[in-house]
């Protein structure tokens, strides 16, 4: 609980600085030798590191959170934490490309699958437990883990499954500090959704509509101000963090043109239900379509909602650190042109 507990107490002093950037870095350092300590004396924890291969049969389960039902490990050291996909792990099913979290070079200095955002990993064939659809079960070989050399990462709808680090004690109930964050540390940008068991979606929770005023197309940029989608529910560095929502030329009929890459650049703002309007958003104009894959998407005035991952940062890390700006406006793309959202008048 140590790394959580320091989070909490610092996070109104320190989110957003790049003494907490410091500092959450620093945790991610140490959480190796203070997980082996902690593990002694009380198991591990959601946010132990991988440091071996499985010996045994990953179960996963779900559990009842204020984000519906979600996917969690269900039994072991690591049974009730909360399990993650990323949605720019999807471009390897379409290109062959590497895991967008992987052992590659980032901001942080810590490997993504085994630190950050530790792999569900699975000697055998992982087991359904109560609540989860044993059809959706499968998993993926990976060669990419530091240390390891061949194990196999459990997958769900074909994607695979990750602990977060931050998600430190695993019990009755679930943590969630990855749900919805809005990650420009993997390679490339993804988001980091909880996992609905009946299909293997996103499990968002209910998307919020707000406002917010930053500079167009980065710091030296005039100021604008435009709708925005609430992410990083729960992250400490950056918790309910506002980013600009778009919309694209090519949509028509309340459908969705960005599907394959294009959602991948451009992922689309989803919800578990009825978008909430926050203050200087028009309530009545929000709404929702339902994607290919049977995800719900936000609309305004009928045209689908998208974020774009060149607006992705978390403040204080070299490379990534932002601030907030604007960076997709007005851009001209193979799949049309995208544009904010103007408030109301």
């Amino acid at each position: 609980m140590l790394m959580k507990t320091l989070f909490r107490r610092r996070r109104s002093l320190l989110a957003g600085s790049a003494l907490a950037v410091m500092l959450t870095l620093g945790l991610v350092a140490v959480a190796p030798q203070f997980s082996s300590a902690a593990s002694a004396q009380s198991g591990p924890s959601c946010a132990t590191p991988v440091t071996s291969a499985p010996t045994g049969p990953a179960t996963v389960s779900a559990k009842l959170t204020p984000y519906g039902k979600v996917l969690v490990v269900g039994s072991g050291g690591y049974a009730g934490c909360s399990l993650y996909l990323l949605t720019s792990d999807r471009l390897h099913a379409l290109t062959g490309a590497p895991f967008a979290c992987s052992d590659n070079t980032n901001p942080t200095g810590k490997p993504c699958d085994t630190v950050l955002w530790p792999a569900l990993l699975t000697k055998g064939a992982p087991i359904a437990g109560p609540g989860v659809n044993p059809r959706l079960l499968g998993t993926v070989t990976r060669t990419d883990l530091p240390g390891l050399h061949r194990v196999r990462q459990v997958t769900y709808a074909g994607l695979p499954l990750y602990r977060f680090f931050l998600d430190e004690p695993p019990g009755d109930m679930a943590e969630t500090d990855g749900a919805n964050l809005f990650d420009p540390v993997t390679s490339p940008t993804g988001i980091w959704y909880l996992v609905q068991p009946r299909r293997g979606l996103p499990a968002p929770g209910q998307a919020q509509l707000r406002l917010e005023t930053a500079p167009v197309g980065g710091a030296t940029g005039p100021d604008k101000t435009v709708l925005a989608a609430t992410m990083n529910d729960d992250f400490s560095l950056l918790p309910q963090a506002p980013f600009p929502v778009y919309t694209l030329s090519t949509d028509t009929g309340h459908t969705s043109a960005c599907q394959g890459t294009c959602a991948l650049n451009w992922p689309p703002v989803l919800t578990s239900g009825r978008p909430e309007a926050l203050p200087g958003v028009d309530r009545h104009a929000l709404g929702i379509i339902i994607r290919p894959d049977g995800s719900y998407q936000v609309t305004y005035n009928g045209r689908p909602l998208y974020l774009y991952i060149g607006d992705a940062y978390i403040p204080g890390i070299p490379g990534i650190s932002g601030p907030a700006s604007i960076n997709g406006a007005g851009k001209h793309t193979p799949w049309g042109v995208f544009n904010t959202i103007p408030p109301l008048p």
